[in-house]
């Protein structure tokens, strides 16, 4: 048993630093090289416009079922017009990043670690080498910048149609009286509240395109390799999210209301 702990934490090491060289080595590309702007347009519309139907639907029935919720309790104590101060709050600073990272994460980040482990596992990567090609410039380096480009937009529009169904869930069919709800919600809805949530969905951007890029490039030989990359790309990226995230609350909620 102490054996296999003791293995578990060599390998859970080495595999940290292997990734903190790979992402020193995608820092070091940014800087020095300059990204191809039709790899960036083509990352952006895989990233960004494919992934919005996966990330409407998901904040606006997180929307709709924290809405209900919310107002089955609040009903009881007759607080029913704050319910949607509470669904902004909680879909700007927590709920919009956090779900819209994880769609992406599994969308997105299996398909980054898809695509470069089968390039890995059919050699075209040492093809680059030879042709003198950085593979993180020419395969990482745009992938990074689109996934962290489009995450806060995707996080944006999550936000904003989860809030407005909400809305009309909670005066339409919960008959909760929209004066006095909307007023209260603009009332308790901070500007911080908000830009903790494209701060957050900027860091899960970066999470899930290195942790996938990674896993792809680093992936073992044969399908077997390539099914394994996916799926720790998959669940490497979604743990990152929600452990970072706390950590994230705690000092975004220090350093914003400073």
């Amino acid at each position: 048993m102490n054996r296999f702990i003791e293995k578990w934490l060599v390998d859970s090491l080495r595999g940290l630093g292997q990734l903190a060289l790979f992402a020193g080595e995608i820092a070091r590309s940014l800087v020095s090289q300059r990204v191809s702007g039709g790899d960036l347009l083509r990352q952006l519309y895989f990233i960004g416009v494919k992934s919005q139907s996966v990330v409407l639907v998901t904040g606006a029935f997180t929307g709709m079922v924290l809405c209900a919720q919310t107002f089955f309790q609040f009903h009881k104590v007759k607080m029913d017009t704050a319910t949607l101060a509470v669904v902004s709050v909680s879909m700007c600073s927590e709920l919009g990043p956090v779900l819209t990272g994880l769609m992406v994460a599994g969308r997105v980040g299996a398909a980054m670690a898809a695509e470069l482990g089968t390039m890995r596992v059919t050699e075209q990567i040492d093809a680059l080498r030879t042709l003198a090609a950085h593979p993180v410039d020419y395969l990482v380096v745009p992938r990074l910048l689109a996934t962290v480009l489009a995450l806060p937009l995707l996080t944006a529009e999550s936000i904003t149609l989860g809030i407005g169904a909400a809305h009309v869930l909670g005066t339409v069919l919960l008959k909760i009286d929209p004066a006095y709800s909307w007023t209260h919600m603009l009332k308790y809805t901070d500007v911080t509240d908000a830009l903790m949530g494209i701060i957050k969905a900027l860091i899960f951007g970066a999470l899930v395109a290195v942790i996938g890029c990674f896993k792809g490039m680093s992936c073992r030989e044969g399908a077997e390799g390539v099914g394994n990359a996916t799926t720790q790309a998959v669940v490497f990226a979604s743990i990152s999210i929600l452990i970072s995230n706390f950590f994230l609350t705690l000092l975004l909620t220090r350093l914003l209301n400073l």
